[in-house]
């Protein structure tokens, strides 16, 4: 296996890394490393906890390190793009810990904080400037930041810039930019319409894959439990007890169905937050802090806000609600089995959410095992997998219909074909009724 010094970085970000105990180079940092140090353009699929900032934050300030020279007043000489507040602050962090022995200048750029102090680093000029899309415009409409002598461009996560709708504000900051450039575009996914942004940023880039496009971590271990909507909190409650105090991570699809689900658990005494789009930028940093220090032990997100939760020791993600785009729910489990370890995925899914199940293992090209909840949990703790048995004298439930009237031809039990007489007939887990009342 290679180590870092094999890869040609500088000294001074050896010493950086051997300070945080980074003993050899992930899969990508070992291909993207030296195509960045040669000054290609590259276009990277890698899942997120692969070691992807470091990927390209080594490289790129070892190119600064090189190079030395004066800093443009106004601009910057590398441009990081992110969705999310937190990713950038996280970004941001990243380039500051692994350029500790180089004396360069770190700068953020994003919403929820004051923009005098990012204004008063750009008018000196900032070697590394990390940004989210839609605040830089702010900075440049107003003639604060000027990017004509850009050096090196990053795009991070581009897959949710576009479903972020950042896609304007990219195409924007782009033309803003030096012709003459390197460009490192990194996603999770590689949808068609990411696939168009690249090939318009990039010049003849070098391609690099951790794993196939869309595939997730081996080291996470996934399940679905079908369960009715009004009985997702229960499932939840019995999961959490189930998990016996471990870091947990649960997803939701709205912000106030985040707010829902953290009143919910916290009236079992539970140490729990929600963070989202309506905290504030200190409220999430608190948050993230509370949750990074084990002073909370569950943590409920929306999938914008969870974007930079860096986070080693996430043993479970929890999808209570199935994501609306399968993208995200590679980034979401993603959260887990980070550095090296392994982790836990469950995913409740309602009646109504079933076209998302299918599109995710469309996707990630797998069935992924499933469970059908039955109120309650077995004697080791975890969830019966099993129909519920009727009771002595009562029959059997029905079998459930399939959405399409069709014999299923992925096995799953819900596209199976049911006989004319069942069907319009109520299910035994409620079909009709959880299409109106999922989860919070």
């Amino acid at each position: 296996m290679k180590d870092f010094k094999s890869l040609g970085l500088a000294e001074p970000l050896l010493a950086s890394l051997r300070q945080a105990n980074y003993a050899a180079p992930t899969p990508i940092q070992a291909k993207v490393i030296p195509l960045v140090i040669e000054g290609s353009d590259l276009l990277a699929i890698a899942q997120t906890g692969t070691g992807k900032t470091a990927a390209f934050a080594l490289p790129v300030l070892h190119r600064l390190a090189k190079d030395r020279r004066a800093a443009p007043h106004g601009g910057c000489r590398v441009l990081v793009l992110a969705p999310t507040r937190e990713l950038a602050a996280q970004i941001g962090e990243s380039f500051r810990v692994y350029g500790r022995h180089l004396g360069f200048a770190v700068a953020t750029i994003f919403g929820g904080v004051s923009p005098r102090p990012p204004r008063q680093a750009l008018a000196r000029g900032v070697d590394v400037l990390v940004a989210t899309p839609g605040r830089l415009i702010d900075h440049i409409r107003a003639g604060d930041a000027k990017l004509d002598k850009t050096e090196i461009l990053v795009i991070d996560e581009a897959d949710q810039m576009l479903d972020l709708g950042f896609v304007r504000d990219m195409r924007r900051i782009v033309s803003e930019l030096p012709l003459r450039r390197q460009t490192l575009f990194f996603s999770a996914t590689m949808p068609a319409a990411v696939s168009r942004i690249a090939a318009a940023f990039l010049n003849s880039p070098k391609r690099v894959s951790a794993a196939p496009i869309g595939t997730t971590a081996d080291r996470i271990s996934q399940r679905v439990i079908h369960v009715r909507g009004d009985r997702k909190r229960a499932c939840l409650d019995e999961l959490i007890a189930a998990n016996n105090g471990a870091r947990t991570l649960i997803f939701t699809r709205t912000k106030r169905g985040a707010d829902k689900v953290a009143q919910h658990l916290a009236t079992s005494g539970l140490r729990v937050a929600a963070i989202h789009g309506n905290k504030s930028q200190n409220q999430r940093e608190r948050i993230l802090k509370a949750f990074r220090n084990a002073a909370i032990d569950i943590l409920i997100a929306t999938d914008i806000a969870a974007r930079g939760i860096d986070i080693d020791g996430i043993q479970h993600v929890i999808n209570y609600e199935l994501p609306d785009v399968p993208e995200a729910y590679v980034h979401r489990i993603g959260r887990t089995a980070r550095a090296g370890a392994s982790g836990h995925a469950t995913s409740l899914c309602g009646s109504s959410e079933r076209r998302q199940l299918r599109e995710i293992e469309k996707l990630t090209r797998q069935t992924i095992k499933s469970e059908v909840h039955t109120e309650g949990v077995s004697e080791t703790g975890t969830l019966t997998a099993q129909a519920a048995q009727p009771a002595p004298g009562k029959p059997a439930p029905k079998t459930k219909q399939a959405a399409t009237g069709k014999s299923g031809s992925n096995g799953h039990w819900w596209e199976r074909a049911t006989p004319k007489a069942q069907r319009g007939k109520s299910a035994p887990h409620g079909r009709r009724r959880s299409a109106r009342a999922t989860a919070p």
